[in-house]
């Protein structure tokens, strides 16, 4: 069977100043996207392992469910000497319940916190919080700045383009943010309208990029890629890049763009085995941290992505899916591990996989 073909590797960058988020700087200008379910502790530690990654953040954080103490929340901030620096990533529309959620994680020893203006899904939105806050430009502005005054600690800000096509206020927010302190932001190449719908606006990135006097501006959406990646920080002139959806596919694509970087070539991503391994890893790091029952009910979702990423056939995909102990879990895996890629070799580069996103009316997620 033929193997798939190595894609063609864009020129080495020209040399670039490190990123840096105040006084952090960070190894790297590629970073992990906060995900919804996804960029949990045990992920962090696998692609920190693998290398390459400038900076890590949390799956997106109720700021008042923090300060309520509540189990879910507090599980989202777990972190662990290896998963260095991290982000702490805060979202809420009550100044006060984000400050104090910020000067909670500053006493925690959070080396960093984002605030979230982007999420356009609809239960955040509808709280005022998220996207939404780009519909309310002095409240927005002064909410941020009382973050950014309750911790000695970096404040960055991931937000999209605008609301909509109507007004695109990502380069005015970027502006007014740097004024109040914050050392960074974070574009994704969308409005909240538009959801996940047609391409990133890199136009748009630009013109936020250039609305700013010194603070780096981090490009995001679409990026599953070194061509990618390459393209973002040409096209716009951000300073870093985050990925999201690109490192579920390939963990590898860290350590891959910083020898690119570096180099001018890069290492391909793992195989089936070595993805197996992984897989294994990271259920065993979730295992650390909660009972049995909830660790394989929490990574189903993930488990599904890597599986589809080993080609395995639909069946065997399945089984794994049904299992509710470790015993049939384990049974799964040896399974699979047996029978290898329906697609591919089990030592080769297997096909590329993408990852969908969210699809339909935005209002209805």
């Amino acid at each position: 069977m033929n193997e798939p073909m190595k894609p063609v590797c864009p020129p080495k960058p020209d040399p670039r100043l490190p990123v840096c988020y105040g006084a952090l700087q960070l190894e790297s200008r590629y970073l992990l996207s906060p995900l919804a379910g996804y960029t949990n502790l045990p992920f962090r530690r696998i692609v920190r392992e693998l290398g390459g990654v400038g900076l890590a953040t949390t799956d997106l954080v109720n700021a008042r469910g923090l300060l309520e103490g509540s189990e879910k929340t507090l599980q989202l901030t777990q972190t662990c000497p290896e998963d260095s620096p991290f982000a702490v990533q805060i979202f809420g529309s009550e100044p006060q319940q984000m400050k104090e959620a910020a000067q909670l994680l500053e006493s925690r020893g959070v080396h960093s916190i984002d605030i979230n203006m982007g999420c356009p899904v609809n239960r955040i939105v509808k709280g005022g919080a998220g996207a939404s806050m780009m519909c309310r430009p002095s409240d927005t502005v002064s909410l941020v700045q009382s973050v950014v005054e309750a911790v000695k600690i970096p404040v960055s800000v991931k937000m999209r383009l605008g609301w909509d096509d109507s007004e695109l206020s990502a380069p005015f927010f970027a502006r007014e943010f740097e004024k109040v302190g914050v050392v960074a932001v974070a574009i994704h190449g969308r409005t909240r309208e538009q959801g996940f719908r047609g391409v990133v606006n890199h136009d748009g990135i630009r013109r936020v990029v250039e609305a700013v006097e010194s603070i780096p501006v981090i490009g995001n959406g679409d990026v599953t890629n070194i061509a990618e990646a390459d393209f973002m920080l040409k096209s716009t002139g951000c300073a870093g890049v985050s990925i999201g959806r690109g490192a579920l596919a390939n963990p590898w694509i860290f350590r891959q763009l910083v020898q690119w970087e570096q180099t001018g070539g890069y290492d391909p991503p793992g195989n089936f085995d070595d993805r197996l391994e992984l897989l294994l890893r990271q259920f065993r790091y979730l295992l650390e941290m909660t009972t049995e029952k909830r660790a394989i009910s929490m990574f189903r979702k993930m488990g599904h992505w890597y599986l589809k990423s080993m080609r395995v056939k639909p069946a065997l995909r399945h089984e794994f899916q049904l299992a509710s102990n470790l015993d049939e879990f384990d049974q799964a895996v040896r399974k699979i591990a047996a029978e290898g890629p329906a697609v591919g070799s089990r030592s080769g580069v297997l096909p590329d996989m993408h990852i969908p996103v969210p699809g339909g009316p935005v209002e209805r997620w």
